[in-house]
């Protein structure tokens, strides 16, 4: 029994289409396919690029290709609002500044705004990096700078276009019309202010263009992680469906079950390994951050980096890794238990095994988005596996909902209690998961449960929190860091094994005397 994978993955076709269009090795995650049949500015943006004396990296080209599409109909730019979330040192900014470069260039009297965390970093980004790069460039004659503070731009000498900073105010952007808006380092921006400032100034450009660019940032991250969640839900649809919206969205990232440490796994997230980055400076990025390695996860695997919980008595975080085996398998007897996230964004279902040793194997065996999935999903597991019991949290919990749609789907609680039939449903209400979390911890701390170190388990029981239930105490799904589900179905499988499971068992049943 292996757990499902949680995470969304495009179509195998995507990777392939890559792969022979632009030798790119390295797919996004969430990316915005290539339309062939609409004309792109991509490669004059690669020879820009060239010209400031850059090559163009396979995922940089695809980017461009992709969001400088032109409507075939109106010669537009196709998309209004362009996403990229990709790690650090992968060419960002130049990708960026060969942008900003092209438009200047391109077009006349064109209004480019850059802005990052704060306008003395766009300052000194602005000049000692865009400005050098063109000065020494094949392309310096073309332009010409004015450092004059408070009005700050790169100016084409033909067109006019001027390639300006702003500040991370509401205020930002506000003047003339804006043709293009580049809000970078996105992670630093707790809120909308920049973006709500830009649009207006756009209406009346019909070429203009949003960007927003980062690697990944933390919590507090707000507008960073709004725009990656919608980015990633609108790439989602854009498969199912095939419409194409007016924003395109690339994300290079890697989920939190894959290894850190594997060169395999850098290659999954790092487009620009083998380019202008090695496996070398990453194994020592990687030992410089062994201290934190959440710091390294939202550098170079574009992971959100997550505040670290303070210790709760009552959650065995200390001796859970004692308790991993990677080689457990669980046994013919066993429990299932469904739960769903508090915010009823992801279900997990869990199952406790008696092993022959007498120890209680936990395993999370999948856990996807919504709740639409489980009923099926237990119905289907329910046949394959025979387990004693099927668990699920009261009506007073998000999973209590599901109790109905189980009973219809042929899960049932037995009508005489005293002789239960296998499979039978178990409500566990508030006394039985106050006694549920109780035996968990206990058992954890006295080595008689076994996990197989799961990601998502592990993430689960790290980021939990309790909560006082009279003098005893029960997972709080409101003020864990994160979704407690995967936990709290794991929890519940073993107390229902243990609790119910023996009832289903009589003296004809092979497997009783496992007890």
């Amino acid at each position: 029994m292996t757990t499902t994978s949680t995470t969304w993955r495009p179509p195998t076709e995507f990777a392939a289409d890559l792969r022979e269009r632009y030798g790119l090795e390295c797919p996004p995650w969430w990316g915005t396919p290539r339309r062939p049949e609409y004309p792109t500015l991509g490669g004059k943006v690669a020879t820009v690029m060239e010209r400031l004396g850059y090559t163009p990296m396979p995922w940089q080209r695809y980017v461009w290709d992709v969001a400088l599409e032109l409507d075939p109909v109106t010669g537009r730019f196709a998309y209004r609002d362009v996403g990229l979330s990709v790690p650090r040192q992968q060419g960002k900014t130049q990708g960026l500044l060969a942008v900003k470069v092209h438009r200047a260039a391109a077009y006349k009297k064109q209004r480019i705004i850059y802005a990052a965390q704060t306008r003395s970093m766009a300052r000194e980004r602005w000049e000692d990096e865009f400005w050098e790069t063109i000065q020494a460039s094949a392309m310096a004659r073309r332009f010409v700078i004015r450092k004059n503070n408070g009005h700050e731009a790169i100016i084409h000498r033909t067109t006019r276009s001027r390639i300006g900073i702003t500040s991370n105010t509401e205020r930002a952007g506000h003047g003339p019309p804006l043709d293009l808006g580049i809000i970078d380092e996105a992670f630093a921006h707790e809120d909308d202010r920049l973006e709500q400032a830009f649009s207006p100034a756009m209406l009346t450009r019909p070429m203009a263009q949003l960007y927003w660019a980062s690697a990944g940032g933390t919590e507090k991250s707000r507008f960073l992680n709004g725009k990656r969640k919608a980015g990633r839900a609108m790439v989602e649809e854009l498969w199912r469906t095939g419409v194409h919206g007016r924003t395109c969205y690339f994300e290079w990232f890697v989920p939190e079950e894959y290894d850190r440490t594997d060169p395999a796994t850098w290659r999954m997230c790092l487009p620009a390994l083998g380019y202008t980055v090695t496996e070398d400076i990453i194994q020592a990025e990687l030992e410089k951050m062994a201290a934190d390695p959440s710091a390294f996860d939202r550098a170079y695997l574009n992971r959100t980096r997550k505040t670290v919980p303070p210790k709760d008595p009552n959650i065995p975080r200390e001796k859970w890794a004692d308790a991993a085996d990677a080689e457990s398998q669980p046994g013919d007897v066993l429990a299932l238990a469904v739960d769903v996230s508090q915010d009823r964004e992801y279900a997990s279902i869990g199952i406790a095994s008696l092993r022959p040793d007498g120890r209680v194997h936990l395993e999370l065996v999948d856990r996807r988005a919504g709740t639409q999935w489980v009923i099926p999903a237990v119905v289907r597991l329910k046949e394959l596996w025979k387990p004693l019991v099927v668990a699920v949290a009261s009506t007073g919990a998000p999973a209590g909902s599901l109790i109905d749609d189980l009973v219809e789907a042929g899960i049932t609680v037995p009508v005489d209690k005293d002789r239960p039939h296998r499979g039978h449903l178990v409500v566990v209400r508030g006394g039985d998961a106050t006694e549920a979390c109780g035996g968990f911890s206990d058992a954890v701390r006295q080595g008689t449960v076994v996990h197989r170190d799961q990601t998502q388990l592990t993430a689960a029981l790290n980021g939990a929190r309790s909560r006082r239930v009279g003098d005893a105490w029960q997972l709080d799904r409101t003020h864990s860091l994160g979704d407690v589900a995967p936990l709290v179905s794991v929890v519940h499988a073993r107390w229902a094994l243990l609790t119910r499971g023996r009832a289903v068992l009589d003296e004809y049943d092979p497997l009783a005397n496992l007890w």
